[in-house]
């Protein structure tokens, strides 16, 4: 697919005060050289949490690395579900990390998209009960 073609675009607009919006809402190109090093650097938990998600393993769902909305990558995207994957160390602990990703993520849930957050060391230590969490918001209840 042709690289103008993958990016969803959203129209360049100019707000009341003449601010510039985005004009790519999805995986913009002057983040992709980012998106590709956080690929070549991934943390163990994100290894780990990759080798169980990708290519369509979990549930035939598909899931995308270092996928870029807005000004944000996230660390993992599925777009069927709208729902952003977020492994976070122990630096997401400290106060201005916290406020960074509350407001990350309520960016995120302002274009419909879920995200769910796991610690690093609860995907190293207890992989299935985080793919157990995972399963639960991407299969629908079983009829009762």
């Amino acid at each position: 697919m042709r690289e103008g073609r993958k990016n969803m675009r959203v129209e360049e607009l100019r707000g009341m005060k003449g601010q510039r919006r985005l004009k790519f809402l999805r995986n913009n190109p002057a983040l992709k050289q980012q998106r590709r090093e956080l690929r070549r650097s991934q943390t163990e938990a994100e290894k780990t949490f990759w080798s169980h998600v990708r290519n369509r393993q979990f549930f035939g769902i598909r899931f995308i690395r270092q996928y870029s909305i807005g000004p944000y990558i996230v660390d993992f995207y599925c777009p069927t579900m709208k729902l952003a994957v977020e492994l976070d160390g122990g630096q997401h602990n400290q106060h201005e990390n916290r406020e960074y990703d509350a407001t990350r993520s309520e960016y995120l849930k302002a274009q419909g998209i879920d995200v769910m957050r796991f610690w690093n060391h609860d995907v190293l230590i207890d992989t299935d009960s985080v793919l157990t969490r995972l399963a639960e918001r991407v299969t629908p209840p079983s009829p009762s």
